[in-house]
């Protein structure tokens, strides 16, 4: 069966045969017509396919830009493809504006995140997809993209630290929408209140939930109330200087842990760490997969290594090797900086699930 009759399959070529001269002129007429409806489809077809084209051009170029951005960004081959996944998992439309958009692509790798740990074959490759997952999200926390330039976009809850002479004070933003930068009140290590005169100049430092660090110059604009609670109000500032940047995103938590003190026993090839089997306790204050700080009434030696362990809300428990790096007293508690020296990969995943909220 040819075109025409497909189109017409009651009918045959013949039926359209040109006229010879002196036939009857009406023949002429249908065949015109016919000529015309046919044109007419095949400009159809050609749109149509155009219109695909074009569509599956949009998605080449997204794709080609997508390859661009995480050349430059810095994942590797493994990392790469993750990304991909993450994006199509979640039928990502505009790869950008979500890499600048950090709970975007939060909410990118939560579904990810819930498809690999629904839909993996085992145990050991579920790790190692959650490891590859992690380490693409926290090298995009430090990429470049989407800096801040102004005070005005800090979130509510971000944290800033106040130098104000030789002193640092910790205040959590608790509202930003309007004139001023509205902070807790400041206090000191009782938990007093501290009231820094109006128009006193500041400096002011904080990392946003991406890990990048800020500077920027400040003063006291007064003092209110909202919802019952004094705080204290800054100006803004569209002068930001960049600092640098956590390795690590970091969550503040209240997560009860175990200290075990580790030693080192015999030497030379010979040696091994020993855990002391006396488990001291603490409180984690804040963790990421580099380091937490623990708060504790147990006197702690910088340089000590312990064994930590604590127990996540889904009964997973976590295991890591740390060192105190340095500790300053709070009250009657002593406030410990460690740094991670060890962690096993489902360790590291559970962390960063907490870390990033993913497992809620």
């Amino acid at each position: 069966m040819n075109f025409l009759q497909a189109l017409y399959p009651l009918q045959t070529v013949q039926d359209f045969a040109w006229s010879r001269p002196g036939n009857n002129t009406s023949g002429g007429a249908g065949i015109v017509i016919f000529i015309i409806f046919i044109i007419i489809v095949i400009a159809v077809v050609i749109i149509s396919n155009l219109r695909k084209g074009a569509a599956g051009g949009g998605k080449a170029m997204s794709a080609f830009a997508l390859h661009r951005l995480t050349k430059n960004i810095g994942l590797n081959h493994d990392q790469a493809k993750m990304l991909g996944f993450v994006f199509k998992t979640d039928e990502v439309l505009d790869p950008y504006k979500s890499l600048i958009t950090p709970e975007l692509l939060d909410r990118h790798f939560r579904r990810a995140y819930r498809v690999i740990e629904q839909g993996s074959a085992n145990e050991q490759e579920k790790q190692r997809k959650l490891a590859i997952l992690f380490s693409t999200r926290n090298i995009l926390e430090n990429s470049s993209i989407g800096k801040i330039s102004s005070t005005k976009q800090l979130k509510e809850d971000t944290i800033l630290t106040l130098s104000t002479g030789r002193e640092k004070l910790d205040v959590t933003i608790v509202y930003n929408k309007g004139e001023h930068i509205v902070i807790e009140t400041p206090k000191n290590v009782l938990g007093t209140q501290i009231k820094i005169a109006k128009g006193t100049r500041l400096n002011i430092m904080f990392f946003t939930k991406s890990n990048k660090g800020f500077s920027f110059e400040s003063r006291v604009s007064g003092y209110s109330t909202m919802h019952g609670h004094p705080v204290m109000l800054l100006a803004h500032s569209d002068n930001l200087r960049f600092l640098s940047q956590r390795r690590f995103r970091r969550r503040h938590a209240g997560i009860a842990c175990f200290m075990f003190l580790v030693y080192v026993e015999g030497s030379g090839k010979k040696q091994r760490l020993v855990v002391n089997k006396r488990r001291m306790a603490g409180t984690i204050v804040d963790i990421s997969v580099g380091g937490c700080s623990v708060k504790t009434t147990v006197p702690v030696q910088v340089g000590a290594k312990f064994k930590f362990e604590f127990t996540h809300e889904d009964e997973n428990t976590v295991a890591a090797l740390g060192q105190v790096l340095r500790s300053n007293k709070t009250g009657l508690s002593t406030i410990i900086h460690v740094k991670f020296l060890r962690v096993t990969q489902k360790s590291m995943n559970i962390i960063n699930s907490f870390v990033y909220d993913f497992a809620n």
